[in-house]
């Protein structure tokens, strides 16, 4: 199986993906990559820091339609950057507000809504 950068998924079938996702799970973070592989450093960091206060949560790979995910994203949060995490329906930040609030002490509290 190859993987073909010019095929992506219609904008519909990727906003009904990241719709469900939001509704449907306590944590989702939408990343470039899987949890056991991610595909960017910002990706990888955003992983490491919502695995230190939680075992269970989502992980979107955004990589098969990435300008689709990232349209779709930014009606939900405001930004078309990858990753984004939302907690309970609300958009928390990528990794670099991941890391902030991390450094703040927040993040256990904020993951634990």
């Amino acid at each position: 199986m190859t993987f073909d950068p010019n095929q992506s998924l219609p904008q519909e079938e990727v906003d009904d993906i990241v719709d469900t996702a939001i509704e449907n799970n306590e944590i989702v973070l939408f990343i470039k990559g899987t949890q056991h592989m991610p595909q960017c450093g910002y990706s990888d960091r955003a992983l490491t820091l919502v695995g230190r206060h939680r075992d269970e949560y989502e992980v979107v790979d955004t990589l098969e339609s990435l300008e689709e995910f990232r349209t779709a994203l930014e009606r939900h949060s405001g930004w078309e950057t990858i990753p984004q995490t939302f907690v309970d329906g609300e958009f928390i930040g990528g990794s670099d507000i991941l890391l902030e609030l991390e450094e703040d002490g927040d993040l256990g509290e904020r993951l634990s809504a």
